[in-house]
C-alpha cells in the first residue's frame, strides 16, 4: 500500500484534473456562442466572403455601404445610457436612505422593506407592463412625453430587487449600529453620520448595486418594446430586420461591455479593500 503522502498527492492531482475539465467545459459553454457570433459578423452568409464591413459601420457610424440606417442604433444606445444613469440614481436615492433608517431605527420593518424591494422578481415583465401601460399612456399624453427616458420609473422597479441584495450584503458586513452610536456620542449630526461615516463604508456595495443596475437596463427589451419605446435592445431588434450582421456585432459589443463592468467592479472592490487594510 502506498504511503499516505503519495495517496494525498494522487488525490490532489485528480482534483486538479477534474477542476481543469470542468473549467474547460464552462469556458466552452460560454465562449463558443460568442465565437459563433464573431464569425457571423465577419463572414457573408451567402457568398462566404470575409470582411469587417459590419464593424466598420458601427465604429464609423456610416451604414450606407450596407444599406443600413444607423441612426436607430445611436438613438437606442443614447436612450439606454441615459436610462442607466437616471435609473441607478433613482434606485440608490430610494433604497440607501430607507435601508439605513430601517437597519438603525426600525429593525422590525426590515422584513417588510425586503419583501417590497424583492417583489418585482415574482412579477413577469409582461404582467408588469400590463399594469404600467395605462399609467404610461396617461403620463405620455397629459403630463410627460413619449421620450424613452421616462422608462426610468419602470426600470427602477425592475432593478430594485438586485440592488437591494447588493446593498443588504454590504450593510450586514459592517456594524452600523456601533458606528452610529460612536459617531453620535462624539457629536456627529445625522447628515455627517450618513455622508461621512456610513456611505464610505458602504461604497463597495453601492458600486455593486450601480453596476448591476446598468447591466439590467442595458439588456432590457420586453418593457421598452411593449410600451413602444426605443432603447438599445429594441434598436438592435429593428436593426436586425435590415442587417443582422451589424445587429449581432453590436450585441457582441454589449456583452463585452457587461464583462468589462464586472471586471471593473472587481478591480474597484480590490482597490477599496487594499485601502482599508493599509
Amino acid at each position: 500500500m502506498p504511503p499516505v503522502p503519495q495517496l494525498r498527492a494522487v488525490r490532489v492531482r485528480r482534483q486538479r484534473v477534474i477542476k481543469a475539465v470542468i473549467l474547460l467545459l464552462v469556458l466552452m459553454f460560454l465562449l463558443v456562442p460568442l465565437l459563433a457570433m464573431l464569425l457571423f459578423t465577419v463572414r457573408q452568409p451567402l457568398s462566404g466572403r470575409w470582411g469587417v464591413d459590419a464593424w466598420k459601420a458601427i465604429f464609423t457610424g456610416n451604414g450606407d455601404a450596407l444599406g443600413t440606417d444607423m441612426s436607430i442604433l445611436w438613438q437606442g444606445l443614447g436612450a439606454s445610457l441615459a436610462l442607466c444613469v437616471v435609473t441607478v440614481v433613482l434606485v440608490l436615492v430610494l433604497l440607501v436612505p430607507v435601508m439605513v433608517i430601517t437597519y438603525l431605527r426600525s429593525p422590525k420593518l426590515a422584513r417588510l422593506v425586503e419583501w417590497v424591494s424583492t417583489l418585482p422578481l415574482t412579477i413577469p415583465a409582461i404582467v408588469l407592463v400590463v399594469g404600467l401601460g395605462p399609467i404610461y399612456r396617461w403620463l405620455s399624453s397629459d403630463v410627460l412625453s413619449t421620450d424613452p427616458i421616462w422608462l426610468c420609473f419602470a426600470y427602477t422597479i425592475l432593478v430594485m430587487p438586485f440592488s437591494y441584495r447588493a446593498l443588504a450584503v454590504g450593510m450586514r458586513s459592517i456594524d452600523m449600529r456601533t458606528l452610529t452610536e460612536a459617531s453620535r456620542s462624539l457629536g456627529a449630526s445625522w447628515p455627517v453620520l450618513f455622508f461621512r461615516i456610513l456611505l464610505p463604508n458602504l461604497w463597495q456595495s453601492i458600486l455593486s448595486a450601480g453596476f448591476i443596475g446598468i447591466a439590467v437596463v442595458m439588456g432590457e427589451y420586453t418593457v421598452a418594446s411593449l410600451l413602444g419605446r426605443v432603447n438599445l435592445q429594441v434598436a438592435l431588434y429593428q436593426l436586425g430586420q435590415s442587417n443582422s450582421q451589424v445587429s449581432t456585432a453590436m450585441a457582441l459589443l454589449a456583452l463585452i461591455f457587461g464583462v468589462v463592468l464586472l471586471v471593473a467592479l472587481d478591480m474597484v472592490a480590490d482597490s477599496i479593500q487594499r485601502r482599508r487594510n493599509k
